[in-house]
């Protein structure tokens, strides 16, 4: 166990192929999405544009085939995560 980067230069290779296959698609409706709306452009003006990973628990699915299925950001109902799921099986 240790910090792995997931943004920038150093990030695993893992990562940087789960963003290029799935990019950033919003966060959806709610109180906190509203709250990251507000907070991230302070960081990164572009947020909305890269395929970066925002936020901690942003879940990527990847199919049986090796195939980014879906991303989900943490602002996502977990319903929707495990419908996603679900429907692969």
């Amino acid at each position: 166990m240790q910090k792995s980067d997931v943004n920038g230069d150093n990030a695993l290779p893992l990562y940087a192929f789960l963003k290029s296959q799935k990019g950033f698609q919003g966060f959806g409706e709610g109180e906190m999405a509203d709250k990251l709306r507000s907070f991230l452009p302070k960081i990164d003006p572009d947020y909305e544009n890269n395929a970066e990973i925002k936020w901690n628990f942003t879940k990527f699915i990847v199919d049986r085939n090796g195939e980014v299925a879906a991303r989900f950001e943490p602002t996502i109902n977990i319903g929707q995560v495990a419908k996603c799921i679900t429907q692969l099986l």
